[in-house]
């Protein structure tokens, strides 16, 4: 298997000190050093920097955080938390690592077969769907 540009090289860089305000749509590998407020949408890999804030969901292939993350994480290939990672949302993917002194809070889907994965990611938005559309406030209530 000939390796993908977006496993070698990083297409786009977010560096720090940038500040980003709206969702994005990238193309390949992904480096965020920077603050965003907004929905990441990622066709590669996305490394999160141990200095980054994003509030607002990602969706990659895989991820790696090593930052502040408020919002949901998906990425089927693998998500790696570090021990300077804080993820505050749920995680769905195959694969999950997580380091020592790890902070998350939220619900964590990771199966490895891919149709239970999909049952479930499936039924996750489903209930994600209903929360935010739901006129009573779920906040701090654990379905």
């Amino acid at each position: 298997m000939p390796f993908l540009n977006d496993d070698i090289s990083i297409n786009t860089f977010i560096g720090a000190g940038s500040t980003v305000s709206g969702n994005m749509k990238i193309s390949g590998f992904t480096r965020i050093d920077g603050d965003v407020d907004g929905n990441l949408e990622i066709s590669g890999k996305v490394i999160v920097g141990e200095k980054s804030r994003i509030k607002g969901n990602i969706i990659a292939k895989s991820a790696i955080i090593g930052g502040i993350v408020e919002g949901n994480i998906t990425a089927p290939d693998m998500v790696q938390l570090f021990s300077t990672s804080v993820v505050i949302g749920d995680i769905a993917t195959h694969k999950l690592e997580l380091a020592d002194n790890v902070i998350f809070h939220g619900h964590c889907i990771s199966l490895s077969n891919q149709g239970e994965y999909d049952e479930a990611v499936q039924q996750w938005n489903d209930i994600t769907a209903i929360r935010e559309n739901s006129p009573f406030s779920t906040e701090g209530i654990i379905i």
